[in-house]
């Protein structure tokens, strides 16, 4: 009899400063196959162009803090006067079935996630920081994108820094160039993730 093998998800986490390009590689990744991306969910304003459960899961202030209550989150976060949170059933259910999960989140949701006690998630989890080139990189590329004021600008870069001294905390981490070049590093890390021997799990005659 041939050795069977399987294994559980990969919990694959991103976390990026404002400007590093993470919106632009996570939806190139979200297109890969046998992989479920955890839709966020906030209790902001839809913007222009945002679908519901596509971009955002968007909720009331009452029921984003009920399913609070209730334990419905993996992590939660307020970012001034909006909530956001990652739902745990989705995320345990598809690792689970043996899934890869995406989470984009901020460095204080990947912070949440990687001292959670449940040993699904901590086995699955493998976590990747976008780190920018430098700040004027960074300053370049707010700039380009003509949404905020050189204000806002400003402290997105002071929130940056403070962002940017995390990275040692992180798995892997990624020194931005190219769309290209960051999606491929990122198929790499994925690729490497999917091969160790420690996520296989024996089924059959090993």
């Amino acid at each position: 009899m041939s050795n069977q093998f399987s294994r559980p998800g990969i919990l694959f986490v991103i976390s990026a400063p404002s400007g590093a390009g993470k919106t632009t590689l996570v939806e190139a990744i979200r297109k890969t196959p046998n992989l479920f991306y955890s839709v966020s969910c906030t209790t902001r304003s839809p913007r222009a162009g945002e679908i519901d459960g596509e971009d955002y899961r968007f909720l009331s202030d009452t029921v984003f803090r009920e399913r609070l209550q209730a334990g419905d989150f993996l992590e939660h976060a307020q970012v001034h006067s909006d909530y956001y949170g990652t739902l745990r059933e989705p995320v345990l259910t598809n690792l689970q079935n043996g899934v890869d999960v995406l989470i984009d989140i901020d460095t204080q949701g990947a912070a949440t996630i990687r001292n959670c006690d449940d040993p699904l998630i901590g086995g699955a989890l493998a976590d990747v920081f976008i780190m920018p080139p430098d700040l004027d990189e960074l300053r370049r590329r707010l700039r380009n994108r003509g949404t905020e004021t050189e204000e806002q600008i400003n402290r997105r870069l002071d929130t940056a820094v403070r962002e940017m001294e995390l990275w040692c905390d992180y798995r892997y981490t990624i020194i931005s160039g190219s769309v290209e070049e960051d999606l491929e590093r990122f198929r790499h890390i994925m690729a490497a993730e999917a091969f160790l021997s420690r996520r296989l799990l024996c089924t059959g005659r090993c």
